[in-house]
């Protein structure tokens, strides 16, 4: 328990540090400052493989699976690397929800800050139960994986493209149970109007964001549990993972158009982790492989929109013509 202490203790410190200190007075992300910051986080995360190969080498975490050393620091990399790809296609969402809702750039760093501590609080959640129910009830794992064969096949069709915010069951809930007021008030989430408290609109675009995010973890957790089963590798990389996402937002969110492909890597990714879920007690595949299939997926979908130029319109041609 001492190291997992240890861990969230070090979570709540980077938070800290974010919104006391680096962001303490809110200014809009350029991509400068978010490519600085992406790499921080991506050299944390990949740094704290060490970290992980020290503690199941000394023993010092709980090793239900019993990982080597070596195996545990090649799932703990093969974990981040899913969650982080599938981030990705959180970001194109998370858009989707600043946009809808009109949220201004000086406080997207604000709404996007709690968003991720209550993932991180969620995601933990479902981590402990989707661990308790894989050790518990094997058979767990083939519905997981059907599920992410599902989500691959919904995700190539393009069905989560009409995405909208505002005519979505959440939105229509919040506003039967508390007011909300259409104006912004600075950073604030609650405005008191004419003696009754309303949600401003960045209340609401967080509780949107908060939720999304769950729906996205139903992903992404079983994903991972199709690595490993170690709770701990599964936090530990989901987590860093997340950290992540707030500067990779304000990296990519301004180049959308340009990863065009990568939802085309995210089908690849969890087709991939679906099988294997399926197929799990009959084949198993080395560590290496799980990793090199996945890395080159991301690579080859982020090469191919940056490679492939993009075909004009029929309207763009008229114009030029």
């Amino acid at each position: 328990m001492l190291v997992w202490i240890l861990f969230i203790t070090l979570i709540i410190i980077f938070l800290a540090l974010d919104l006391g200190v680096f962001n303490k007075h809110e200014h809009v992300i350029k991509s400068k400052e978010a490519a600085i910051w992406t790499a921080i986080w991506v050299t944390v995360a990949m740094s704290f493989s060490g970290v992980i190969y020290w503690l199941f080498t000394d023993g010092l975490v709980e090793n239900p699976t019993n990982l080597t050393p070596n195996t545990a620091v090649l799932k703990y990399i093969t974990g981040y690397l899913i969650e982080l790809s599938l981030s990705i296609d959180n970001v194109f969402v998370i858009a989707v929800i600043f946009s809808a809702f009109k949220i201004p750039a000086l406080y997207q760093h604000r709404v996007l800050f709690w968003g991720i501590l209550g993932a991180i609080v969620f995601r933990g959640l479902m981590i402990f139960f989707g661990v308790a129910l894989i050790t518990k009830f094997e058979w767990i794992i083939y519905v997981f994986g059907v599920f992410l064969l599902w989500t691959a096949y919904k995700m190539l069709k393009g069905d989560e493209e009409n995405f909208k915010p505002k005519d979505s069951w959440v939105f229509k809930q919040i506003g039967k149970i508390y007011p909300i007021t259409s104006d912004f008030h600075g950073h604030d989430f609650f405005v008191k109007l004419k003696g009754i408290n309303a949600a401003t609109p960045l209340f609401v675009a967080l509780v949107v964001i908060e939720l999304t995010d769950v729906l996205f973890a139903l992903d992404s957790i079983p994903a991972i549990l199709a690595i490993t089963a170690d709770p701990f590798i599964v936090f530990s990389s989901n987590i860093l993972a997340i950290l992540g996402l707030r500067s990779m937002y304000f990296l990519i969110s301004r180049m959308l158009d340009k990863f065009r492909f990568i939802n085309y890597s995210l089908v690849v990714i969890l087709a991939f982790v679906g099988l294997k879920m399926l197929f799990s007690h009959m084949l198993e595949l080395p560590e290496w492989l799980s990793l090199a299939v996945i890395s080159l997926a991301l690579l080859s979908g982020i090469a191919a929109s940056l490679l492939i130029p993009e075909k004009e319109t029929h309207e763009e041609v008229e114009q030029d013509e």
